[in-house]
């Protein structure tokens, strides 16, 4: 990412900075309030996703349809998100990140007022994906504007801002959804959770003028071809799967989606070869390590949204707890989370390298086995009260997990090729949500007898997901060193 610097008007009168002078980025005096616009633009994406998870409920006794749409009004926002990622990016990298920035926060203000105006299920569904696909315009840019405007000792300290947002973000999300939902505002039901979204895009608006624009030093080509392959063979892969148990006709459609994506796979690497850029390094893909890494994202995230969507489903269909219990009931795992990730980043990592990417994948298994514990200690209807206790467990291993593993993910990859293996992870960990949701939610809707039976088999599909995430583990460390550092590959 190349580093911004005014032109034209001095840097400190100028509100709309570009690329060409040379002052540096820390004689811009609007830096520290457009970085609180960057914050909350990637906080407003978080919310979004958590809040609907626990509103997803109350969402179809209002507007009806069948239960298997539950889901997708978390899963149609983070395949489009997923989906958009890499293509973001590179608009960023063309157009300029604070003119695709502006442009995907107007879009998803717009599409959050049409959320809240649904008047069904599926036109529902359909504006959450439109709605991910503006998030997919916003959150590529964050890094590259941040970069623009902060150098020396203040950019890390920008960058180190993110990390307590986000945290905050997950803590805030689920019980914010219950609060919101329940508080009923206005009659405004769980159409607020959308609402909420409008002053906060209208305030990211109004300072994102001060953002120093940024591209890329040379344009790259947006790969129409590339993009239209991975985004049809991704689609064609997860939307039969999310039905939970595809029948035929959707086992071929899968097939047919996983023989595009191969087929993307060629195409990245003779555009690479024509010497063209390609919407994802090939190198990438070669080795074992990152491949690994790749599968270890998209399985990890997956039981983690997975188990979030079924403990909301269990409490709000099963036992008819509302939204305000499902939301206090994922605060210890959100509280969990961010104690993890805290810790992890600043005394476990440095000290014990990749274990601790292991021991999260251990503690959320704890966490998985005592939930369902927990649900077949309760007696049938009754709230499991040691449900919060497991969660918190699991959500510790989450936190445990994250900062070793984009580490490790990161580690081997060389310096031209960051930027897309950044993009990449992102995108499969969003792939991977959208599949937790779907699947592991799906499961619980589709299975016949109790709610208590249902919530077992969902959660023990996560288990199930979760060894397969395990194996993925070692062979993505099978050659790093297990000691402290960041260096964690042998050359």
């Amino acid at each position: 990412m190349s580093q911004s610097t005014g032109h034209g008007t001095p840097i400190d009168t100028d509100p709309h900075p570009d690329q060409g002078g040379a002052a540096p980025a820390s004689a811009y005096r609007w830096r520290w309030p457009a970085l609180a616009a960057v914050l909350i633009a990637e906080a407003m994406n978080l919310l979004d996703a958590t809040i609907v998870q626990v509103a997803g409920p109350v969402i179809h006794t209002d507007l009806g349809g069948a239960d298997t749409a539950i889901p997708w009004f978390s899963a149609a926002y983070t395949l489009a998100f997923a989906l958009g990622l890499l293509t973001g990016a590179r608009l960023g990298d063309i157009a300029g990140r604070r003119r695709v920035f502006r442009i995907g926060v107007v879009a998803f203000a717009v599409t959050s007022l049409a959320c809240a105006l649904a008047p069904t299920a599926g036109v529902l569904i359909g504006l959450r994906a439109v709605q991910g696909a503006a998030a997919a315009l916003i959150i590529p840019q964050t890094f590259g504007l941040i970069r623009a405007m902060f150098d020396g000792d203040e950019l890390p300290k920008a960058l180190g801002t993110i990390g307590p947002v986000m945290g905050l973000s997950a803590v805030l999300g689920p019980a914010l959804g219950g609060v919101l939902t329940h508080a009923d505002l206005f009659g405004s039901s769980w159409r607020v959770c959308f609402l909420v979204n409008l002053p906060l895009a209208a305030a990211v608006l109004v300072v994102a003028r001060r953002l120093r624009e940024d591209r890329a030093p040379v344009r790259p080509g947006l790969d129409p071809v590339g993009t239209a392959l991975a985004m049809a063979g991704t689609a064609l892969v997860v939307c039969p799967l999310a039905t939970g148990t595809p029948g035929p006709a959707g086992r071929v459609v899968a097939c047919a989606g996983a023989a595009l994506l191969a087929l993307f796979v060629a195409h990245q690497r003779r555009t690479a070869r024509h010497g063209r850029a390609p919407l994802v390094e090939p190198a990438l893909l070669r080795g074992r390590a990152f491949p690994a890494a790749l599968a270890v994202s998209t399985l990890f995230f997956a039981v983690m949204n997975g188990v979030m969507i079924t403990v909301v489903l269990h409490l709000e269909l099963g036992l008819h707890r509302g939204p305000l219990s499902a939301g206090l009931t994922l605060l210890p795992w959100s509280a969990g989370l961010a104690a993890g990730s805290w810790a992890a980043g600043a005394y476990l990592v440095p000290r014990y390298g990749t274990r601790v990417m292991h021991a999260g994948i251990a503690a959320l298994a704890v966490g998985l086995a005592a939930a369902i514990l927990a649900y077949r200690s309760a007696a049938p209807g009754a709230y499991p009260a040691a449900l919060p206790f497991a969660l918190a467990v699991a959500g510790l291993g989450t936190g445990l997990f994250t900062p070793p593993f984009f580490t490790t993910a990161l580690s081997g990859v060389g310096p031209q090729e960051t930027g897309s293996a950044a993009g990449l992870l992102n995108a499969v960990q969003q792939l991977g949500g959208t599949l937790g949701v779907a699947v592991i939610g799906g499961v619980y809707l589709a299975h016949g007898g109790t709610p208590r039976g249902a919530v077992q088999a969902a959660l023990g599909t996560a288990g199930a997901v979760l060894a397969a995430t395990a194996l993925a583990a070692v062979v993505m460390t099978g050659r790093r060193r297990q000691g402290p550092g960041p260096e964690t590959s042998h050359r």
